[in-house]
């Protein structure tokens, strides 16, 4: 490329907008209120919220996918996990999938340690080490990931308030959800769903592939900073 060529390029550089700008070519696109409805809908029966489905079908006239009363048991699954209940939930899916949890051995894992968190949760710690001894240690030999996984739960043994550790994310509530969303998605796929997380998780995750091609070209826009409130930078932006 020749120096006048590039020269001609930098001079044909595109003015920026401003981030009032961006969001107005936004709220330019049209989308049926319909399709929301159908994320919406879709999201409450994968994710098991009958009571919310229910109501979101009386008001929205939206038809749900699946009859809503099949979602019962996967309902008593979740709450169980999301209450620290583990080995009941453990025995519900071997009694409603016995196959389930023989074929996925890293989620049984997942459900074993949430029960050892539990254990050390509250206090009992001498019943966490016989079941991480007994139970779990066969598990860590034979896979690497699942070692690591161990070891760092067993490290919350290590403090006198593991809360306060720098292992205290295993304590949260979120992680409860996210071993509860993984054996959910498990039990969708093992009824031969189509979908087992949500469509709406996958437009989020598209949002998030688009800006990091945009980073990869070096593209300055407006960034979506917050997915959850759908909050943008205050950035200009060059027209692409």
């Amino acid at each position: 490329m020749s120096h006048h060529a590039s020269t001609s390029n930098n001079n044909d550089k595109a003015e920026p907008i401003t981030k009032e700008e961006w969001q107005s070519r936004l709220e330019s696109f049209e989308f049926k209120q319909a399709d929301m409805n159908k994320l919406i809908m879709n999201y409450l029966v994968t994710e098991g919220f009958k009571e919310a489905a229910e109501k979101f079908q009386a008001e929205a006239g939206v038809e749900p996918s699946v009859p809503l009363n099949t979602l019962d048991n996967r309902i008593l699954i979740r709450e169980a996990v999301q209450s620290g209940r583990i080995q009941e939930a453990t025995h519900l899916v071997n009694k409603l999938h016995p196959w389930l949890l023989d074929n996925d051995r890293y989620l049984y894992f997942h459900l074993q340690q949430l029960h050892l968190i539990e254990l050390i949760r509250n206090g009992k710690i001498e019943e966490a080490l016989q079941f991480a001894q007994t139970q779990m240690s066969e598990a860590g030999e034979k896979n690497s990931e699942v070692r690591s996984e161990l070891e760092r739960t067993l490290a919350l043994l290590a403090f006198e308030k593991p809360q306060n550790s720098p292992f205290a994310d295993l304590l949260e509530q979120s992680h409860r959800q996210k071993v509860a969303s993984e054996l959910n998605a498990a039990i969708l796929k093992t009824q031969h769903c189509e979908n087992t997380s949500p469509r709406i998780i996958n437009l989020l995750k598209l949002i998030l592939w688009a800006q990091n091609e945009l980073d990869k070209k070096n593209i300055t826009y407006p960034k979506m900073t917050e997915l959850a409130t759908a909050t943008i930078e205050q950035k200009n932006v060059e027209y692409i």
